[in-house]
């Protein structure tokens, strides 16, 4: 008999995420009513934010205990009772770590019928380059780090699924000079060697500091700054932001697992803003949603034109999606995480 296995959250999460954290269930298959439509999930997206979605205070309703954890995901229509939803259809949403979820488009899942796609396109692009994913770094570099042609730019979290499509925009767009911060020899070569980024420093090289390395390659300083990761890279950023420089805060992936309040690591060197005269603003990706379909349109012409590469790390398996997402955060994905979920069930 088929079942819809799900990942619930078992208890709240003080520290560094897990899979001890949830607990597997199998429930029954949901029925829909008119208006609604039955989607199988088959593949996950694994994204920093996901952390921040388990907190009070956060910018989508907290998931508690007993919940069925959050994740977006692409989908497949298997029953409908809803005109736009056709059996056979792919669509994304928000549906979850399980394997079945119900939608009506307008509800939290938000289920949407994907737009045909060029040949060659996986639909896993749309949970990427095509998604919030190159959405957030579109916005993130050109609406809010206001990124204009000869600046020099610096993104932390450079071969990671955002940081990657930053560095390459910023180097279509006219910067003078691109940095990347990312962890690991081959991180910093893929940056350099597919992604065009002018330098890249190794957060994990521990023979100098960071801000000796940064200082090395960027002698006076940035325009701009992405930041994904917050902490030291952030500090050391703020120390060299040139006149009227501008940081768009985008996320703090060193920062969402702490054990107290007190393990966090605040910016400790803000005050050089005051004499760089620079900005620092935070955003969230959907402020610009009405401007999506041009942006999209954008990303679209230059992967295209072969101007923009997209790395997928895609792991397998319904019973990895835990450990999948611990690996987020220390930093064992090598570009933007998936999991295909492998289907054990017996078909509809």
């Amino acid at each position: 008999m088929a079942v819809n296995r799900q990942w619930k959250l078992a208890k709240p999460v003080v520290g560094m995420i897990g899979p001890e954290h949830y607990e597997k269930v199998n429930s029954s298959i949901p029925t829909i009513r008119d208006g609604q439509a039955l989607f199988k999930v088959l593949h996950l997206s694994f994204d920093p934010a996901q952390r921040a979605w388990l907190t009070k205070g956060s910018y989508m309703k907290q998931v508690m205990p007993g919940d069925v954890m959050l994740a977006q995901g692409v989908l497949k229509v298997v029953e409908s009772k809803h005109p736009r939803f056709k059996v056979g259809d792919l669509a994304i949403g928000l549906c979850g770590w399980q394997d079945y979820c119900v939608s009506n488009g307008k509800d939290q899942v938000g289920a949407r019928v994907l737009p045909p796609l060029p040949p060659g396109v996986s639909p896993t692009l749309t949970l990427s380059l095509f998604g919030t994913t190159g959405l957030t770094a579109y916005f993130g570099l050109l609406n809010v780090g206001k990124m204009k042609k000869g600046d020099t730019v610096l993104v932390s979290g450079a071969a990671g699924a955002t940081g990657s499509v930053v560095g390459q925009v910023a180097k279509i767009m006219g910067a003078k000079k691109v940095i990347g911060i990312a962890g690991g020899k081959d991180k910093c070569a893929f940056c350099k060697e597919e992604l065009g980024y002018d330098a890249v420093v190794d957060y994990k090289d521990k023979s100098s500091s960071l801000h000796d390395k940064l200082r090395a390659v960027a002698p006076k300083g940035f325009d701009v700054y992405f930041d994904n990761v917050g902490g030291e890279a952030l500090e050391c950023a703020m120390l060299m932001m040139r006149t009227k420089g501008r940081i768009a805060l985008c996320g703090g992936i060193s920062q969402y697992n702490p054990k107290d309040a007190s393990d966090v690591q605040g910016p400790k060197t803000y005050l050089a803003m005051i004499g760089s005269q620079s900005s620092m603003e935070g955003f969230l990706v959907f402020q610009f949603a009405k401007e999506y379909p041009k942006a999209l349109m954008q990303l679209s012409k230059w992967y295209q034109q072969g101007l923009l590469k997209q790395k997928e790390d895609i792991r397998t398996g319904f019973d990895n999606i835990p450990k999948t997402l611990q690996g987020l955060y220390t930093s064992q994905n090598f570009g933007k995480l998936l999991l295909a979920i492998e289907d054990n069930n017996s078909k509809l």
